[in-house]
């Protein structure tokens, strides 16, 4: 399930940002549902709401790291704890979809733009949706091991 669903991820994400990349120009912005919902292309030289800008070495490190990091627990976590696992290869997919922008071009494409959040991609909401899983999960699983289903 880790490569099927990192891959399904990484191939989504980059897909996405090569019809941005391709069909608009950079701060174009188009309204999908006005004052709701745009797409807006925007290049991020940062890491989350372009904190830390042009560390390019830096975020490739980390997101290697992570990745050794999500494989190494992904295969130490039961077949049976699908929901973990899944968080897992989402996060991957979602790392190595960004880390592909930041090698290429220095930076990561964003184009989902909520109009009340920093505009973002599909491989920082595969990382949310992962990192939510896996939470989700580790909580669950304290709660249990207490007694207090």
């Amino acid at each position: 399930m880790l490569i099927a669903v990192a891959l399904a991820v990484i191939i989504i994400d980059q897909g996405s940002k090569f019809l941005v990349r391709s069909q608009m120009a950079e701060m174009q912005t188009i309204p999908l549902i006005d004052n709701i919902f745009h797409l807006t292309y925007v290049r991020n030289p940062g890491a989350a709401f372009s904190l830390l800008p042009n560390q390019t070495p830096v975020f490739i490190a980390i997101t290697l790291l992570a990745a050794a990091v999500a494989i190494f627990f992904y295969y130490r976590v039961e077949r049976e704890k699908i929901w973990l696992r899944l968080g897992i290869a989402l996060m991957l997919g979602g790392a190595v979809g960004n880390l592909i922008d930041r090698i290429r071009f220095g930076e990561v494409v964003d184009f989902l733009d909520f109009r009340i959040w920093p505009v973002f991609n599909l491989a920082d909401s595969a990382i949310v949706v992962g990192v939510a899983l896996i939470c989700w999960q580790l909580i669950r699983q304290d709660l249990r091991s207490r007694g207090d289903k």
